[in-house]
């Protein structure tokens, strides 16, 4: 064999032993928000599942360099609003994706009950601020939030990290109880120690300068953590607290100050700042509520597609109403020059479009009875199928994804 013919097969085997990594960690779930190989098998293809873990990948990208962006490049806030918090809920919602359901289950009773005690909180926190010193009512919030901050990026980093590490770090539980509290106990892994390193350092850099930057990264850790790890069990239970929320915002927006009163005092990473070239509004801001509460009904219509086996829908058409409706809310806030409870015009968007889209393919029943502690059971159901088979399935899944990839590069 020639010189050049040498070059080629390295160049082919190369290509090949590239294909074996890059593919088995997609398909392992290396990837941030990536759907693992025991929810692979409910997907109707190969090609679907795939190509869903690369767009995730490039969301986590885009996700990461936008929210770097305003430091080098002035970006237009409202594109800004839009991008960042449609980016947060699309990388929360596929994160939540896996074998079985987010721990927290919201009833319906804790649904109806939501926008009460949300009122509640809200007008203490008002009182709060009219009683105390505004000092000092932030600088005991921020002692909390800089616990809660901790916590809640090393549990979002090490999806993005785990690749870099030890198996053993990954999956290996230490399990810590407090002393004389046999109750209180944590669990945790290796990695999420590692990841607790830069999320100590941003914490810290905001409790230090309030800088913007540190209060996005815990501010979208939190939102990813919401939207992973809580489920509204059901879509009634969704529409319910859609519904009581989307009231509980146009009455604290509308008719009291309340909610801007505190939003202003408040400073604490629960709204995502975003420069502007205002000297009088430096910052742009969206609460975290408008991005986790339309965000866990979307990563129920996704977890509901993927139950189904069949391509996905109603993901689509719910998270095409959350960018609809703040998009609109973006635009009316900038025409009336005034503050716009976003879950008026999310709302609407979320709900409406997943209706219609239903109603079109006649879906109803089969929407209103999913529930996902019975989808729950029915996973646990088939886990219990032999070792063996879930590894034959699992490698000729493998297996034709690297033979298609070969053969459409040699074309």
């Amino acid at each position: 064999m020639n010189q050049s013919g040498v070059r080629f097969e390295m160049a082919i085997q190369t290509f090949e032993r590239t294909m074996h990594e890059s593919k088995d960690l997609i398909l392992g779930g290396q990837y941030p928000g990536c759907i693992t190989q025991p929810v692979a098998v409910l997907f109707t293809s190969e090609s679907e599942l795939i190509t869903m873990n690369i767009l995730v990948h490039a969301a986590n990208v885009a996700l990461l360099g936008l929210t770097l962006a305003p430091l080098f490049v002035k970006i237009n806030p409202n594109v800004n609003v839009v991008l960042t918090a449609c980016l947060t809920v699309y990388v929360g919602c596929h994160r939540s994706v896996k074998p079985t359901p987010p721990p927290e289950m919201i009833s319906n009773k804790h649904a109806m009950r939501f926008p009460f005690v949300g009122s509640a909180m809200l007008l203490l926190l008002f009182l709060l601020f009219k009683i105390f010193s505004k000092d000092l009512v932030n600088a005991v919030l921020s002692c909390y939030f800089f616990v809660l901050g901790i916590v809640a990026i090393s549990a979002t980093l090490p999806p993005a990290i785990k690749r870099f590490l030890p198996e053993h770090w990954n999956n290996d539980l230490i399990i810590w109880r407090a002393p004389y509290f046999d109750s209180a106990s944590a669990e945790f892994t290796r990695s999420q120690i590692v990841a607790s390193i830069p999320g100590t350092f941003f914490c810290l850099w905001y409790a230090l300068k309030k800088h913007w930057l540190a209060n996005n990264i815990m501010a979208i850790a939190f939102c990813i953590q919401g939207i992973e790890m809580l489920s509204l069990g059901s879509f009634i239970t969704g529409a319910i607290l859609l519904v009581g929320l989307f009231f509980y915002d146009i009455f604290w927006v509308f008719f009291t100050p309340v909610m801007v009163s505190v939003a202003k005092s408040f400073d604490a990473p629960v709204k995502l700042l975003f420069p502007t070239s205002s000297a009088a509004h430096p910052f742009s801001m969206l609460g975290l509520g408008d991005i986790v509460i339309p965000g866990i009904f979307v990563a129920l219509a996704l977890r509901f597609d993927v139950s189904r086996g069949k391509k996905i829908c109603y993901f689509n058409s719910a998270f095409l109403g959350y960018t609809m409706g703040l998009t609109l809310t973006i635009i009316v806030m900038n025409w009336f020059q005034a503050a716009q409870p976003a879950l008026l015009y999310i709302v609407p968007g979320v709900i409406g479009i997943v209706a219609a889209h239903c109603l079109w393919n006649g879906d109803v029943k089969m929407l209103l009875e999913y529930d996902e502690s019975k989808t729950s059971s029915e996973l646990s159901g088939s886990s219990s199928s032999s070792p063996g088979d879930e590894d034959a399935k699992a490698g000729t899944k493998k297996d034709f994804i690297l033979e298609s990839l070969v053969l459409k590069h040699a074309e």
